[in-house]
């Protein structure tokens, strides 16, 4: 029976394939060749192939920019909260260090 791969392997020739492939010969060429299962590829099915789901490219990267815009303006409030408390922290302390005005005598003219 011819199939549309060629005609199916026999004997030793069907361990060609890995992974459940199906194994055909391909007498015009005298090679093997292999139809491999869902999620392996490659000449002898021997890579196995991740399932990977993407509807739209486009949404992904929305949302990645989204993130990475997000990410920026809570890195960019972390800095500015920072600098804010350190100068009311410096501004303070430099009032403590200031001696008080109101136990001075001011001299008369």
């Amino acid at each position: 029976m011819m199939a549309d791969h060629g005609d199916p392997c026999s004997g030793q020739e069907v361990t060609y394939c890995m992974n459940g492939g199906t194994c055909y010969k391909i007498s015009s060429m005298d090679t093997l060749s292999c139809v491999c299962n869902e999620n392996y590829k490659g000449s002898r099915c021997e890579h196995f192939q991740l399932f990977s789901y993407s509807p739209n490219a486009e949404e992904a990267g929305l949302i990645a920019a989204v993130v990475i815009v997000a990410l920026l303006i809570t890195v960019a409030l972390g800095v500015i909260i920072f600098y804010v408390r350190k100068m009311l922290k410096a501004k303070k302390q430099s009032q403590q260090n200031k001696p008080a005005e109101y136990w001075r005598v001011k001299p008369t003219v």
